[in-house]
């Protein structure tokens, strides 16, 4: 679906690249920008987390005022879509700002709700158990001699697997059912992360993102470390249920 948004490194026939960063300053450039971005918006989410659980008042008119639910969800789904099919939108400034600013918010929303239905000793176990699992696998990601570039295709059909035994586990509740599938959804989501990771090094990797995409980039990064979040949250809750 993001076809644009990235460059094979493979040498044309001439001897150059189609696209890469040969300029060194312009790739750590590029990935500064991209976590400050990043940054930016898990600040947000996190911040707007802990108001949520943490605030008695914000808890009780959330659980009463169910329509801002569904005005956040539609927020986030326009948004991404936005994002991630019009490449106008997620490359001209300050509109992509704009669009990425009301995702972040709409996504806090979202994870804040969910965040009020566990424990806050359960929800700081999981910020702290997903800030440990992300820095390692980024440092990983920057380290590692394999290519995860290589491994779209594969990581498509896991994600399409995993989201047709999502909606067969709907019909089947249970502890150890929802530990599963949190289990697998968040080792998933890890491989993903260091995939996006890798993309936006460039370098000697096959595939990378082209650094007119930092606002696509921090998204996938974003999405990434969300997704790990909230299935050891769920994992969490599970096990102590």
């Amino acid at each position: 679906m993001y076809q644009a948004a990235y460059t094979d490194h493979n040498y044309d026939a001439e001897g150059a690249k189609s696209f890469s960063f040969d300029e060194e300053s312009i790739r750590k450039g590029f990935i500064r920008k991209v976590y400050s971005i990043l940054m930016v918006q898990l600040l947000i989410t996190f911040g707007i987390i802990a108001i949520f659980v943490y605030v008695d008042a914000v808890q009780d008119w959330v659980h009463k005022t169910s329509w801002i639910f569904w005005v956040a969800l539609a927020v986030l789904l326009v948004t991404m879509i936005c994002m991630a099919c019009c490449e106008s939108v997620r490359r001209q400034t300050p509109l992509n700002f704009i669009f990425l600013f009301l995702f972040t918010l709409a996504e806090s929303f979202l994870l804040g709700v969910t965040a009020t239905y566990y424990a806050a000793s359960e929800v700081m176990m999981a910020v702290g158990i997903t800030a440990a699992v992300c820095l390692a696998l980024t440092l990983f990601a920057f380290q590692t001699k394999w290519d995860f570039t290589m491994c779209g295709g594969i990581l498509l059909v896991a994600i399409v697997v995993f989201l047709i035994f999502g909606i067969v586990a709907i019909f089947i509740p249970g502890k150890v059912i929802t530990l599963v599938y949190s289990s697998i959804g968040a080792l998933i989501f890890s491989i993903y992360l260091i995939y996006d990771t890798q993309l936006m090094m460039g370098g000697k990797h096959k595939y990378a993102i082209s650094p007119e995409e930092y606002i696509f980039a921090a998204l996938n990064l974003y999405l990434d470390i969300i997704n790990i979040f909230m299935y050891i949250l769920a994992i969490i809750g599970a096990a102590r249920n």
